[in-house]
Order: structure tokens, then sequence, then C-alpha cells
């Protein structure tokens, strides 16, 4: 079983990067689907009609969310770990999945996401649309500010 590691960057500060993937609004908007989120370690979150089912574990704002999450029928949970940074240019999202996210998981999830990563040294598959979200988050919170100001 492999540890995952990804780097975003997004052109906006952690703290308005923490509340896009923390308000269930917020995530609805780059969802596009239902949510049902809280933001208080141990309840229960569902996120694009149920897909994706978890657990919130720890958050501390502006830096760090980390939750367990049951993808699709799997029964194995994966720990999924958002580490924001502060970056001179906004944030550099650092996003750890492991525990149970195996090679064969992702193929059940991969699909048409808009990020690359290399899953192995030998092969590059779509990283999933669960992901890809993230980076929508970025251009949501761009247009809340920008027409805030």
């Amino acid at each position: 079983m492999k540890n995952f590691k990804k780097y975003i960057y997004l052109p906006a500060p952690p703290e308005e990067v923490y509340l896009g993937l923390t308000k269930a609004q917020s995530i609805q908007l780059w969802t596009g689907a239902e949510v049902e989120f809280t933001e208080e370690p141990g309840t229960e979150f569902s996120f694009w009609d149920g897909d994706i089912v978890g657990k919130n574990i720890e958050f501390d704002f502006g830096k760090r969310i980390v939750q367990q999450w049951y993808f699709g029928e799997d029964n194995e949970p994966s720990i999924v770990t958002i580490k924001l940074h502060e970056d001179k240019k906004g944030t550099s999202l650092e996003l750890l999945i492991w525990t149970g996210f195996t090679y064969t998981k992702r193929e059940k999830i991969v699909d048409a996401g808009p990020i690359q990563i290399s899953a192995d040294k030998e092969k590059s598959v779509n990283w999933p649309p669960y992901a890809g979200g993230i980076v929508l988050v970025a251009g949501v919170i761009i247009l809340v500010t920008s027409k805030n100001k």
C-alpha cells in the first residue's frame, strides 16, 4: 500500500481556502452536488451525493483538515490530510492520502480528473475528480473575494 501526496497551488490565503473546504455551502458550489458537512471533529460527512462519505477527525483553522474517507462501496477507510501552507502567491495545499487507498481503488474512481500525478514509477493516471474539485475551490474563492473588494 502506497502513500499518496500531491501539492496544489491556489492564489488565495490559507484562511480562505480553509473556509472553501469546510463550509457546506462552499463545498456544494465546487462539487455541484448535495453535501452534508459540519466543521466539527467526530461528525460524519457526505460529498458527491454519497460517493464519498467519511468522518471528520481534526480541524486547525487555516492550517489543517484531517478526515477519514470511504470511497463508494469500499469498506476500508483512507485517512485524508489537507495541510495549508502560506505561500508568497497564496496557498500551497498539501494533500496526503494513506491507509486503504490502494491502486485497485484508484482504478475504480479514476476517470477524468484534471490533475495528473504519477501513481507509481511506471504509470501515470488522472487523479480522482474528487480532488480536482479542490482546485475549483480556488476559482470560487477568487470570485467571491474579488466581488467583496
